[in-house]
């Protein structure tokens, strides 16, 4: 019987596992960081009058360089986060992920290598090995920031061509300041110039500004975006970063042709056009976030400080670790991410009433175990 190792793959991708979150039905499912509203009428109903003209002409191929997309991506930017923004400046692409891939076609790829500063977002890694660029794990500090001396000492050494900085950081929340990132861009262009990448998929959940101001007059570092988190729109799989116009030309080497549909991108122009309505949800959902943190911190939990729309808390060192907490809620009825960070898990900011069975969950697994 054939197994994918008796294929001829690369030798880099024998013995490793797909990304994926458990997908389980339960009640409640607090574990992929997902949006819990779901889209308002006015904006499905616009969805709908957007995708028809689009299917009216579905026999063409869409706008290649989705030039109406990245100029209302450019003003959204422009008016959220106060600095100045133009079409040239913006890519978009099937998700983050996508855009995160052709940057690593474009700047990493064999020979080349990337560094993340971890625990972080798995898919930086993955991604990395897929486009065949090297990994180099990154230190943070026990309070997870990012260990500026220590990093700035390893992009010295290893020289790698790509630096990830997730801000918000996936799985902690932890937000990454200015500085950070400033001290972290000096450090790679001393190295060699190399790209660098900050991740703000959960950029609208932060209480901090922005990063993007960062780009200006600095044509290495790019600011990736998506509209699945804030936007309420992990189904429709869009992604953007805005960066110097030079990085979008250079992404439009690799990327493949026509690769937004048409059908997305009316999807995502009809979601722009509802934005006041949407960032309405995110300021519920960082009120709901700032509670789950009181709430746990009063059970006697560890709690990371959260910019992003989902908390890591533990620290549970007992029997079982944190994935026998992780158990003990899913059968409860509530599902929650294990990242596998020792002795602690993560839950994603949901609406009232799913907070609510989450945290009376919780609080009968620590009576339970008298934790």
């Amino acid at each position: 019987m054939t197994g994918i190792d008796d294929l001829p793959i690369r030798d880099e991708l024998r013995g490793q596992s797909p990304y994926g979150a458990p997908q389980l039905d339960v009640p409640v499912r607090l574990n992929t960081n997902e949006n819990p509203y779901p889209l308002p009428e006015p904006l499905v109903a616009r969805i709908a009058e957007r995708v028809a003209e689009a299917a009216r002409e579905l026999n063409r191929y869409p706008d290649r360089d989705a030039v109406e997309l990245r100029t209302e991506l450019a003003r959204y930017l422009t008016r959220t986060t106060g600095h100045e923004v133009g079409t040239a400046n913006v890519w978009a692409a099937n998700g983050s992920n996508e855009v995160l891939q052709q940057l690593l076609q474009a700047f990493g790829g064999p020979g080349r290598t990337a560094i993340g500063f971890e625990p972080s977002y798995s898919m930086h890694a993955l991604i990395a090995r897929g486009t065949g660029t090297g990994w180099i794990p990154g230190p943070r500090h026990e309070d997870f920031r990012i260990d500026v001396a220590a990093a700035k000492a390893v992009i010295a050494e290893r020289r790698p061509h790509v630096v990830f900085v997730c801000s918000p950081n996936n799985p902690t929340g932890t937000a990454v300041d200015a500085d950070t990132v400033l001290a972290l861009y000096e450090a790679a262009q001393e190295a060699r110039p190399s790209l660098v990448i900050v991740d703000e998929a959960y950029g609208e959940f932060s209480h901090r500004p922005s990063l993007l101001p960062l780009i200006d007059g600095r044509p290495n570092l790019v600011v990736s975006r998506t509209m699945s988190k804030a936007f309420g729109a992990a189904g429709l799989r869009l992604g953007y970063l805005a960066a110097h116009p030079a990085v979008v030309d250079a992404v439009q080497l690799v990327r493949l042709p026509y690769h937004l549909s048409a059908v997305t991108q009316a999807t995502a122009l009809a979601a722009l056009e509802h934005t006041d309505t949407l960032l309405g949800y995110v300021e519920q959902l960082k009120t709901e976030r700032d509670r789950l943190v009181a709430e746990l911190r009063a059970m006697g939990c560890e709690v990371t400080e959260s910019d992003a729309n989902f908390v890591q808390f533990g620290r549970f060192d007992g029997p079982g670790g944190a994935h026998a907490v992780w158990q003990a809620l899913l059968e409860r009825g509530v599902l929650v991410r294990d990242n596998g960070v020792p002795g602690r898990l993560r839950v994603t900011a949901g609406t009232p009433a799913e907070n609510d069975a989450f945290l009376d969950a919780m609080r009968a697994v620590l009576k339970e175990n008298n934790r």
